[in-house]
């Protein structure tokens, strides 16, 4: 039985533009967009894995020094929110998403099977590797140019805290030491947005719980039904309602 085969990838070109450099070394750009499970099945196949861990180091420097200088005003708890919310897992595989890079990936048997190119973990990683290639190619004026044309609003928008840091802080506050989250349950499903239970636990009690596609992101969602239920009631008495919110 014949294997099956990948689906055409856009022209590089195409890539090119949406990310406003055009490559001297094309080899960059092809390496960035090799994973490790398609240099696995090659030999003498590199994958992205280096480009990634310097363009995760290079985008933090960018960003970090964009916001440094678009915001006086700001903080360093400010700063660092601002920072997480761009460089982090979720902002970076929404890039990669608004710039197409999923088609233009290059994966194995099994991560094109299993729709590898719409996974974040993949796709931030990725972003992370172009940024990298973008770096050695052109220095930081790509990178700098990019980041600016992609995440000009939150470079410049005040950042509130996540629910789970306030959530934390609340708690902190009350009782001189942090809740803490069990995993409840794991469907195994990858993609499934309700993968995850998360049950946020206040001094070892049950709070409140969230569900998630990711670990992550069920704390997040028990962390907002938690202060949602400290709305309407004092700390000392929500944490003796049985955590079912």
């Amino acid at each position: 039985m014949a294997s099956e085969s990948a689906p055409e990838a856009p022209p590089l070109e195409v890539l090119e533009q949406t990310l406003g450099h055009r490559f001297d070394d094309r080899a960059l750009l092809e390496q960035a967009l090799q994973h490790a499970s398609f240099a696995n099945e090659r030999a003498d196949t590199e994958s992205n894995e280096r480009l990634e861990f310097l363009g995760d180091a290079v985008v933090g420097l960018v960003t970090a020094h964009l916001l440094f200088e678009t915001n006086p005003a700001w903080d360093e708890g400010a700063l660092t929110r601002a920072l997480h919310l761009i460089v982090d897992r979720r902002g970076l595989s929404e890039l990669a998403r608004r710039l197409g890079v999923g088609a233009h990936l290059r994966l194995g048997t099994t991560e094109r099977q299993s729709q590898g190119h719409e996974k974040d973990t993949i796709l931030a990683d990725a972003m992370e590797a172009l940024i990298g290639a973008l770096y050695l190619d052109g220095g930081l004026a790509p990178v700098r140019a990019l980041v600016v044309r992609e995440f000009a609003d939150a470079l410049e928008a005040p950042v509130e805290r996540d629910p789970k840091t306030r959530f934390q802080e609340l708690v902190m506050n009350r009782y001189g030491e942090f809740p803490s989250y069990v995993l409840e349950h794991d469907s195994g499903i990858e993609g499934d947005p309700a993968r995850f239970t998360v049950r946020a636990l206040v001094r070892g009690e049950p709070f409140s719980m969230g569900v998630g596609r990711s670990k992550r992101a069920a704390e997040f969602e028990a962390a907002a039904r938690a202060l949602a239920r400290l709305e309407e009631a004092p700390l000392a008495d929500a944490d003796r309602g049985g955590g079912d919110a």
